[in-house]
């Protein structure tokens, strides 16, 4: 949280509302402020960012509708979890038919042992292929969203890439859940209404964090930045992993002192999107992409056990 605070520029053309709520869902988004953890109260952040408590109480009630965080009464605001779980009633359930099926087998003659070989070789009645839909902003990153993800998935799951720019191709088609970076829950659920929606944890990839950490602490860095909302985390994304940087100014696509910045940069990090800039860089200039991939720890804890629970859902309603 202090270096999201840090890294809103009051001076930037982006008013600080959009940083902020950026920054946050970012934040979110890329795990900096992870599921289950404790926001500054409005005051406490307002006062820290020199604004008023109705534009971080704003900015709040906005990502809470989303389904970004949730406020607890008597407690704070909290990041939401986007995890779908087996609740303690439904274990406690589980327990007790395991304990009759132990009874049962005990009046058949069989021991626990024996049980549990015929358990173990039960196939189960009904197995579920999911349709899955990994929701991003460009293909070629969103593309390799998929080709992180599929390795964990279950084999028979087909996972289909779709972006925001080409919504189009994907009319018509059904799926049993949406995945997207939590930066862009809001659209998809507009988007996909009727189907389930999770998050899925994006961290800056191992190329990107090598460059940073590779980078001259004399050099002169300038972070482009696609949307306007991301120009907060990354400013602090590149604090973060190049904290030897002291030269970082971070402009905004359309912004007039764009060109001009980029012109005196001795290295242009760029978000996803823009790579367009590089054929107007000079042969003396560097510059790489601020990439994301998924976070395979979040994925194993958050996503598989989700995808998991609604598959459970899917399978009860066709017994049904």
């Amino acid at each position: 949280m202090d270096r999201i605070v840090e890294a809103v520029d009051r001076t930037s053309s982006v008013p600080v509302s959009v940083q902020l709520r950026g920054a946050l869902e970012f934040g979110i988004a890329s795990g900096e402020l992870p599921e289950g953890g404790r926001l500054p109260s409005v005051r406490s952040l307002a006062g820290r960012l020199k604004i008023s408590p109705v534009t971080v109480s704003t900015v709040y009630a906005a990502l809470q509708e989303v389904g970004n965080i949730e406020g607890r009464v008597g407690c704070g605001t909290f990041v939401k979890s986007m995890t779908l779980s087996a609740n303690a009633a439904k274990l406690r359930e589980l327990d007790g038919k395991i304990a009759e099926l132990v009874d049962l087998a005990y009046d058949c003659g069989i021991a626990p042992s024996e049980l549990a070989t015929r358990v173990s070789m039960t196939p189960r009645q009904v197995h579920v292929s999911m349709r899955l839909l990994i929701l991003g902003n460009f293909w070629e990153p969103t593309e390799a969203y998929a080709q992180a993800l599929r390795p964990h998935l279950d084999k028979a799951d087909r996972l289909v890439v779709g972006t925001m720019e080409d919504r189009s191709s994907l009319e018509g088609q059904q799926f049993d859940l949406v995945i997207s970076p939590r930066s862009l829950l809001e659209p998809a659920k507009t988007y996909f209404p009727d189907t389930p929606i999770t998050g899925v944890t994006l961290i800056p990839d191992e190329a990107t964090r090598v460059a940073l950490a590779s980078l001259s602490t004399d050099e002169r860095v300038v972070g482009y930045s696609y949307f306007d909302t991301f120009v907060t985390m990354l400013k602090a994304g590149i604090h973060r992993f190049g904290p030897h940087i002291s030269d970082v100014q971070i402009v905004v696509r359309g912004e007039p002192d764009a060109e001009a910045a980029i012109e005196a940069a001795d290295v242009l990090v760029y978000a996803t999107g823009a790579d367009y800039l590089l054929k107007s860089l000079r042969a003396d200039q560097k510059a790489f992409e601020y990439r994301h991939t998924p976070d395979i720890n979040a994925v194993k804890k958050e996503l598989l056990p989700t995808i998991e629970a609604y598959r459970t859902k899917i399978m009860k309603t066709r017994r049904g």
